[in-house]
């Protein structure tokens, strides 16, 4: 049997060493070795960056329940051993857990040019093994060409810097041509179920202003705007002018009035960015349909010959989102495309004074692309937040010269996983989050935005065939937990919805509609997120997951304050009598201990 595998790494190959057969015979008989191929480093964004001027992060990966202990051995790589003994040690802390990986942790603080260090691990048997520059031995490290090598200076001008603003926010996703309208609606029509995409039901600009008191009250400290630019069509992803506010929503001059009151209020103002592709009606491809391979902008698009072809039924000659040939995709390569659309961009910060940009679809546009459009937003705006739409894990797009965040869609994924299929056990659900934790950017982490549903998913309450309980708890898992949780309209009053076009139904403004114990449980869950820290920012000291009874206890502590979010899985009351006797803030009493199915509390401990 080898013990020995390839570290996971795409980069480098571990270099396999020799060790004595009476140590590889001593743990064959003992059944257990350190699983050397679970043990993943690597100097980049994730396992090993700056955090702050002389401050560093130090991430390895190992195998899940291996490890008693590891130590990170670190020194300066240039100040000789006989004039300054400079090495250190520092014990890792695990700081995550997925379903096959612990991760562990280690922050630095020390000033110098360049950073060496290596890993000692000891198992659960005693074993011991030193990880220096992808190479295992069993002799510490001590020559510094044998270390890993991390260019301190190199790491401090490529931080990842993330606006301040952002961290823990919430932020409330609207449907413009769906949230309200300033004009008197027909109420048949607003509240037509299920709905179609030709229903025009007249949502605009003024209504969400009308509307702004609404948003703040619930506890919202963001707004993101699906697509307000000119389109033909109700959902606007398939623009036309870039630099027009569609007429049926307003004018220039409305959403700059938009974002003032917005920012009055204390709440920042997200637009939709739609850069992947176009309209057909956007001048670039209306010239390539007038004059074919004539057209000055035929490199403005992926084309594979002329003439072009989108006939029903079949994929389009041309490059486009989701062959649909009504959306062809942008050539990003092409300079002037870039530079179109990063003008664009910088044109509605500058204009309106907007906070950020949602980048549809992100994960189909290159990465040099992004590099350079950050570079640019963030010249003229340097707080403004880049938010990326991507259904995966994004790691490679959040590594700081990308964006700043993502929809975070494998939170989604996953709760619909434990409560609307019930196909995964709470542990699992927590492991697959962890999974998260550990390999994403510590900055980065805070920004996720956690959403239960969008206007591209059915509603979450139609997912879990109306259960409104379901949704409660769901709630409580988007609000309580780190990130920047997207509540999308009308969850808030329980509103129901199929999937798109139906999830885009007309707001429920009406009191006969809404439901009011869902809006009150949305708001007091954000409340209590702002007032109490620890919830969302402090450290997660355990996690207590039972499946068989179904329930999840994290234990947080920020400073003085500790906290312990309690969620029951199931459907049947369920007993944690050790936090009996203590405030649940999230009803405002003492707890008695019994919490009823599909429910929450937060205990102060």
């Amino acid at each position: 049997m080898n013990v020995f595998e390839d570290c996971e790494s795409a980069k480098h190959e571990a270099i396999r060493y020799h060790w004595g057969q009476n140590t590889i015979k001593q743990n064959m008989q003992r059944g257990n070795y350190m699983e050397y191929s679970a043990i993943f480093h690597d100097m980049d964004k994730r396992f090993c960056y700056a955090v702050d001027k002389d401050l560093f992060v130090i991430r390895v990966q190992v195998k899940k329940d291996d490890m008693k202990e590891i130590i990170l051995h670190y020194e300066d790589k240039y100040i000789p051993m006989e004039l300054k003994d400079t090495r250190k040690t520092i014990p890792m802390k695990k700081v995550a857990a997925s379903q096959f990986h612990d991760y562990y942790e280690a922050q630095l603080r020390i000033h110098l040019v360049c950073l060496r260090y290596f890993f000692e691990f000891t198992d659960m048997q005693g074993e011991k093994a030193y990880y220096g520059n992808y190479e295992f031995s069993k002799e510490c490290v001590t020559n510094r060409d044998r270390m890993f090598d991390c260019p301190q200076n190199l790491r401090e001008e490529e931080m990842f810097e993330v606006p301040e603003w952002a961290a823990n926010k919430v932020v409330y996703q609207v449907f413009p041509a769906r949230f309200a309208a300033s004009r008197p609606v027909d109420k048949e029509l607003w509240y037509k179920a299920p709905i179609t995409s030709a229903d025009n039901l007249h949502g605009d600009l003024r209504g969400i202003i009308e509307h702004l008191d609404y948003i703040k009250k619930l506890g919202i400290d963001v707004l993101y705007m699906t697509p307000i630019f000119k389109s033909n069509s109700c959902h606007k992803y398939d623009t036309i002018d870039y630099y027009c506010i569609d007429p049926s929503f307003g004018t220039t001059q409305e959403l700059r009035e938009l974002v003032q009151k917005a920012h009055e209020r204390g709440m920042k103002v997200v637009m939709d960015a739609v850069f992947n592709h176009t309209g057909r009606e956007f001048f670039a491809f209306a010239d390539i349909l007038e004059k074919g391979e004539k057209s000055e902008y035929r490199d403005w698009y992926f084309i594979d010959d002329f003439p072009l072809k989108n006939e029903p039924g079949q994929i389009p000659n041309f490059k486009c989102f989701a062959y649909y040939g009504g959306m062809p995709k942008l050539n990003l390569k092409n300079p002037e495309v870039e530079k179109f659309v990063t003008d664009v961009a910088c044109y509605w910060i500058k204009e309106c004074d907007i906070d950020g940009w949602r980048m549809d679809v992100g994960d189909e546009i290159s990465h040099f692309f992004w590099k350079r459009f950050r570079r640019a937003v963030k010249a003229v705006k340097k707080d403004a937040l880049i938010i990326g739409e991507i259904w995966h894990y994004a790691g490679d797009f959040l590594e700081g010269d990308e964006w700043d965040t993502v929809m975070n869609y494998p939170f989604y994924l996953n709760l619909i996983d434990l409560l609307a299929d019930e196909k995964i056990s709470v542990t699992r659900f927590v492991q697959n989050l962890g999974y998260l934790k550990g390999r994403l950017n510590k900055k980065c982490y805070p920004l996720m935005w956690n959403l239960i549903d969008s206007h591209d998913t059915a509603r979450f309450l139609h997912l879990c065939n109306n259960d409104k309980k379901k949704q409660h708890l769901a709630a409580a898992f988007q609000l309580l937990l780190p990130g920047m949780p997207m509540v999308y309209y009308g969850d808030e009053a329980a509103m129901p919805g199929a999937n798109d076009p139906d999830c885009r139904r007309g707001m429920y403004w009406d009191e006969e509609y809404r439901d009011k114990e869902m809006y009150e449980w949305y708001r007091k869950l954000m409340q209590v997120r702002k007032a109490h820290a620890c919830i969302v920012e402090g450290e997660l000291i355990k996690t207590i997951t039972s499946d068989d009874a179904e329930t999840i206890v994290m234990i947080r502590k920020n400073g003085e304050e500790t906290a312990a979010l309690i969620f029951n899985c199931s459907g049947n009351v369920k007993e944690f009598n050790e936090y009996a006797q203590k405030v649940n803030l999230l009803m405002e009493n003492v707890f008695d201990g019994s919490l009823d199915g599909f429910d929450a509390a937060v205990i102060l401990l």
